[in-house]
């Protein structure tokens, strides 16, 4: 779509380049930007020609720039010690979209976009990623991604703010990990998200796409299945759009994480 308010794009090569006010937006791959008009918005900033490697390894584990492409992350060679890298694949085609939108869309615009059916959205609350933050005085901060995306297109950025990477532990990568997903049709958008991780002594199970921001539940120890639906019963935000109502979404999510949890015991 074109975006006729905008005046121009501008090209960021420099961290003091990203001053972002009023009427501007950072620009990454931009599957959603040009996906519907944008009447607020007088200029881009491109993101992609500050020159950012996709993934970086580090002594602590990964980091995904958040201009890594969906395709750059798939085609990832496989990672020594990352057991649970099937979930990349996994997450990406639950986007339910054109392989040619990997292409383009990134993680750090999917993220920050805060769909609840936000594929990789899902894959980093699930493997515990920290969102790196630059803020506009030069500094950064580091959140949970759990806590990073707050409801339905909302999340913790202030004004001038923009994601630089998503950070992953290798002790949690070496982690086991099972995936499932529900949808009302077979191509249709997701309904419902959970992924199990197996920690060292007990279970992290993530939800998403059936509420309206990420809810991780940790149990300390390998719970039984009354555990597990006690835990997921609290939840009182079941999103509720064309995709899925609140009570199927529920039923989906309870009978995943059931699944899930058989398959990590």
């Amino acid at each position: 779509m074109d975006l006729t308010s905008l005046d121009r794009i501008r090209a960021a090569h420099h961290r003091t380049d990203l001053a972002i006010g009023p009427g501007s937006a950072p620009l990454a791959g931009g599957t959603w930007l040009f996906s519907e008009p944008q009447p607020d918005l007088t200029e881009l900033v491109d993101l992609t020609t500050l020159g950012w490697p996709a993934v970086e390894h580090t002594a602590d584990g990964i980091s995904l720039a958040a201009t890594c492409t969906i395709r750059q992350l798939v085609d990832l060679a496989p990672v020594d010690g990352w057991v649970s890298q099937h979930l990349v694949v996994r997450c990406a085609r639950s986007l339910v979209a054109s392989e040619k939108i990997w292409d383009w869309a990134t993680v750090g615009g999917n993220v920050c976009t805060a769909l609840p059916a936000g594929a990789l959205t899902s894959l980093a609350v699930a493997l515990d990623a920290t969102a790196v933050v630059w803020t506009p005085d030069g500094g950064e901060r580091r959140q949970p991604v759990a806590a990073f995306v707050t409801g339905v297109r909302t999340t913790t950025l202030a004004p001038g703010e923009v994601l630089r990477s998503l950070e992953l532990a290798s002790s949690v990568l070496a982690e086991p990990a099972a995936f499932r997903r529900a949808a009302l049709t077979r191509h249709g958008r997701s309904g419902a998200i959970v992924v199990g991780r197996r920690s060292a002594a007990g279970l992290v199970v993530t939800l998403t796409a059936g509420v309206t921001r990420p809810h991780r539940l940790a149990f300390p120890s390998f719970p039984g299945a009354d555990e597990v639906r006690a835990a997921i019963e609290q939840v009182d935000d079941w999103y509720d759009d064309p995709h899925g109502a609140p009570d199927w979404r529920r039923a989906m999510t309870l009978r995943l994480a059931e699944q899930v949890r058989e398959e990590l015991s």
